[in-house]
């Protein structure tokens, strides 16, 4: 037994402190080892943090620790390492459990009479491990600063008398490498600046803060406040701080790129024709580049976000969305601008000439883009795709020329291997059966064909990206005639293969618009009725595709909207999400008028009438599912039916007839295991008779597998441990549903060891991978709408705040004035604007803490004045683009960006005269001529 499994199992049966310590010492003893082997001490701190965060606030855990402490077992310094980079990452969430354990350090250093160095770290330790110590206790004080105040617990206080101390080891600051000492620094400085520190932290942070400036020396510091002198550029006229202002931009294009792709099925993403061009057309106003610097920026942004995406397992997913977009999508997108920019007055017919020739140049990149197109998926499939054989920017150029972008003389100048083009396989057999892609794709898809064939056609579009146009185009044409004529057998047909294969519904939301698909799918099934057609049975099989098929697309493209929109018409979307068990008095009327001939046609072994025509309604039925197998539990609980009975009518649910409904009751039978435990023995019988059947359909596995892990393999879960009703098996089964492993049995064996997501921390560590990425140069995204799932908008404001400041301080204005542009103005669908949010809720808090410093602010106001005048000039350029484009005058922001100027100028001016940093942003944005030029009330 190890030391680790002596401690969980001394915990879990009920040993105290004493009892447990004893016991280690015997085990140390067994072992041959000493009190002070270096591995005694880490795995007694690691196993017992990691017990906290199953317990919180546990005394008992406490006291394990407490005694280690104490009897020199656990050495302080071990201890302290190992507590920071727990209290830093997601194990512990309890703000109690935080601050009792930082005490349990403090008072151990206290005992010891020993200075911190000597206690809280070795006497051993390098001063990089010092520093490296330090800045963990700094991010720890950052985030104790986070929680909200409690008389429950004093966290902020603790962590800062641990910093504190901590700190007094770093009299003698090594030479270290300068980016190393400048993050250091600016995460001290963000500190300085963002967190009311009490006076004996902040005296010990600001003399850390000195010693590495100090470090850094004069030139670097030059440098940096020269790179911030040179991005503000006030008073300069038309570049001042209102545009990109250069010619090597991609992380703005980048950005927006990933905006369109992620973000497809939004009103604002790739599938939308006139909002994605009016964000491209926004973006040239906004960076005032010609078009040939804009087809550049985004072609080398385009390639970047390819050669950084990745094959995942056999499927490809990340390439083969990006490949999609940049050779099916993006050319015909850039087309649609080139038009928009001819009819107002910008015609340069050769400006993707001259990006192409530019982006030529950066062979690394177009090699990269070669390297990472997978070839193994093709040969497994046996396909003859001769394009993944030829140079992926060979291929943008093909596509280019189709668009009418570049002509093929330019084309075979370039790249004189694509002189001998000849058309695809798809093009080929539309040709021969003397037709068009679109109508042969159309054929193809309505038509009967066997398995076989409809795989072959399916896979050849996969690999075609320049047929993907013509696939969307047939299937919304056919889409749009079925809907008009009520035609269920072709749209059940059709929706089976969409949402059979994903990589289809990937292909038509970056070309058409899935919300109007979605809408008119959901206007059938909320208007159909069984009863007025011959076979009522057949039509709701019919039916249960397009249900499926809405409940995939809803899934897969987080469409968390509870009604749709068209026009004038309103649809509501719960119905089709529903898993809540009503108690039969609360049932829906129509419902409620028809639940006892269900359970007694389903659940009543006596009832040999089958289920009646006259009671199949499909809206019912989804609403009334779950409650349907909730009562079939408690009626076998109750011993009213047997277990034969509740089988049976299991089985009827796994037939096509009414297997469209079981994703409300796998979810509503997790729900009542999550809330009962592993004890609601029917539940989990109705789930493993569900599950583990060989008839269960794909996508419904599909769609509830990452709620089933969710429960399966937490913490909770864990513990427990039952080795009964096939847990095991139901976990490698959604293991293996949702593709994690090609081996669902090992893939089980292995649930246990996958850290938990760290929900908390996901918004600052995706801002920083932002920045980190940026640096590399390579493609960088920011899942906003996530993160606001998360954290309110404000703290997520706030937060992206300190992460600008942290940034700046080491030089990065201009990343940071894109991120916040991207952050503050790109609209988003189903997240709250932030650019009024920002302005008239963080802004003021922003300042208040600004005039309470006592250190230099001016490195603080220049960043603020820059990211208001960027974001706002950004949002201003981009309402002009839709309404230019979309034909429509809209408030991307919720209010428009005049609006929002003139109370931000009416504020400033009425906190001038008591606060100094309002005076000081009002004269400073009075001082740039373009911002004047676009906003007339700053006009001192």
């Amino acid at each position: 037994m190890s030391l680790a499994d002596l401690t969980r199992n001394s915990y879990h049966v009920g040993i105290n402190a004493s009892q447990w310590l004893d016991l280690c010492k015997l085990w140390v003893k067994q072992k041959g080892s000493s009190q002070d082997s270096s591995n005694v001490g880490p795995v007694i701190s690691e196993t017992t943090l990691k017990l906290c965060g199953t317990y919180d606030a546990d005394p008992v855990l406490q006291g394990y620790l407490k005694e280690a402490l104490c009897s020199g077992l656990l050495p302080i310094s071990v201890f302290v390492a190992n507590f920071l980079q727990v209290a830093n990452s997601s194990e512990i969430h309890s703000a109690s459990t935080l601050d009792r354990l930082c005490r349990l350090a403090l008072d151990a250093h206290y005992a010891s009479n020993l200075p911190p160095f000597g206690s809280l770290l070795s006497l051993t330790a390098p001063q990089s491990t010092v520093l490296s110590t330090v800045h963990d206790a700094l991010v720890f004080l950052r985030n104790a600063y986070s929680f909200p105040q409690s008389k429950f617990h004093r966290l902020s206080a603790s962590a800062s008398e641990l910093v504190t101390l901590l700190l007094s080891c770093t009299t003698n600051i090594p030479h270290i490498p300068t980016t190393q000492a400048m993050m250091y620094l600016g995460e001290a400085n963000d500190i300085l600046h963002t967190i009311r520190l009490s006076s004996d932290v902040r005296q010990a942070l600001e003399t850390f803060a000195l010693s590495l400036s100090l470090l850094i020396g004069d030139d670097a510091k030059a440098e940096r406040e020269a790179q911030l002198i040179h991005t503000m550029q006030l008073g300069l006229g038309r570049n001042d701080v209102l545009g990109s202002n250069t010619e090597a931009d991609t992380v703005t294009c980048s950005l927006l790129l990933q905006s369109l792709v992620t973000s497809r099925a939004g009103d604002y993403g790739a599938g939308s024709d006139l909002e994605a061009v009016a964000l491209l057309m926004g973006t040239i106003r906004w960076t005032s580049w010609a078009p040939a610097v804009f087809y550049t920026q985004i072609l080398l942004a385009a390639l970047t976000c390819v050669a950084g995406s990745s094959p995942r397992d056999a499927r490809e997913d990340s390439f083969f969305i990006w490949k999609a977009f940049v050779l099916g999508r993006l050319p015909r997108l850039l087309h649609m601008l080139e038009k928009t920019l001819e009819r107002h007055g910008t015609n340069e017919h050769h400006a993707m000439h001259s990006a192409i020739a530019s982006v030529l140049q950066h062979s690394e990149l177009l090699a990269r883009c070669d390297k990472v197109q997978p070839r193994a998926r093709n040969r497994e499939l046996g396909l003859e795709d001769s394009n993944i054989q030829k140079p992926f920017f060979g291929q943008l150029m093909q596509q280019l020329r189709v668009a009418e972008l570049i002509d093929q003389q330019f084309v075979v100048t370039m790249d004189p291997t694509l002189a001998n083009e000849s058309m695809s396989r798809l093009q080929s057999e539309a040709a021969e059966h003397n037709c068009t892609l679109e109508n042969y794709l159309e054929s193809k898809l309505t038509a009967e064909s066997s398995e076989v064939d409809l795989q072959a056609v399916l896979d050849r579009i996969r690999g075609e990206p320049g047929s993907h146009h013509f696939f969307a185009a047939a299937v919304r044409r056919c889409l749009t005639a079925h809907f008009r004529t009520g035609d269920l057998e072709v749209l059940s047909h059709l929706m089976k293969i969409l949402y059979t294969h994903e990589f289809a519904l990937d292909i038509l939301s970056l070309h058409l618009k899935i919300s109007d698909v979605l809408f008119d799918a959901i206007h059938l099934l909320t208007d159909y009725d069984c009863e007025t057609v011959g076979d009522p049975q057949t039509a709701s099989s019919h039916l249960g595709n397009i249900v499926l098929f809405v409940q995939v697309v809803l899934t897969k493209f987080r469409i968390s909207a509870s009604t749709l929109k068209k026009g004038d018409k309103v649809l509501r979307t719960d119905f089709l999400r529903s898993s809540r068990v009503y108690h039969l008095d609360d049932l829906p009327l129509e419902a409620k008028s028809v639940f006892p001939a269900w359970f007694k046609a389903i659940f009543d072994s006596s009832s040999d009438n089958g289920i009646d025509d006259a009671i199949f309604r499909p809206r019912t039925l989804l609403q009334m599912s779950a409650t349907l197998f909730s009562q079939a539990c408690v009626a076998r609980q109750e011993n009213r039916i047997d277990i034969d009975a509740l089988r049976n009518g299991i089985s009827y649910f796994l037939e096509p007839l009414l297997n469209w409904t079981l994703v409300g009751v796998v979810h509503a039978m997790l729900f009542e295991i999550q809330q009962r435990g592993f004890a609601a023995t029917h539940p989990l019988e109705v789930l493993r008779s569900l599950l583990l059947a060989p008839n269960c359909p794909r996508v419904v596995l599909r769609l509830c597998s990452p709620n089933i892990l969710r429960l399966i393999c937490s913490k909770r879960a864990q513990v427990v441990n039952p080795g009964i009703l096939d847990v095991e098996a139901i976990k490698a089964l959604a293991f293996q549903t949702l593709g994690l492993k090609k081996d669902g049995r090992a893939a089980a064996q292995e649930a246990s060891s996958i850290p938990p997501e760290t929900f908390l921390h996901f918004p600052r560590r995706e801002i920083r991978e932002a920045f980190m990425l940026a640096r590399e140069r390579k493609g960088l995204h920011i899942d906003v709408a996530r993160c606001l799932t998360i954290v309110t908008p404000t703290k997520f404001l706030l937060l992206v705040w300190s992460e600008l400041c942290a940034a700046a301080s080491l030089g990065e204005i201009e990343t940071c004035r894109r991120l916040a542009t991207f952050v503050l103005v790109t609209p988003r669908s189903g997240a709250p604007p932030l650019l009024p949010l920002f302005v008239h809720s963080v802004l003021p808090i922003l300042i208040a803490r600004i005039d309470q410093q006592t250190s230099d602010v001016n490195a603080s106001i220049d960043l603020m004045v820059t990211i208001v005048s960027t974001v706002l000039s950004a949002a201003l350029h981009l309402e002009w683009a839709i309404q230019a484009v979309c034909s429509e005058q809209k408030a991307m922001a919720g209010q428009t960006s005049a609006m929002i100027a003139r109370k931000l100028a009416s504020d400033l001016r009425a906190q001038k005269t008591s606060s100094q940093t309002s005076a000081v942003m009002l004269q400073r944005l009075s001082s740039l001529s373009t911002f004047i030029a676009n906003f007339p009330v700053f006009m001192p």
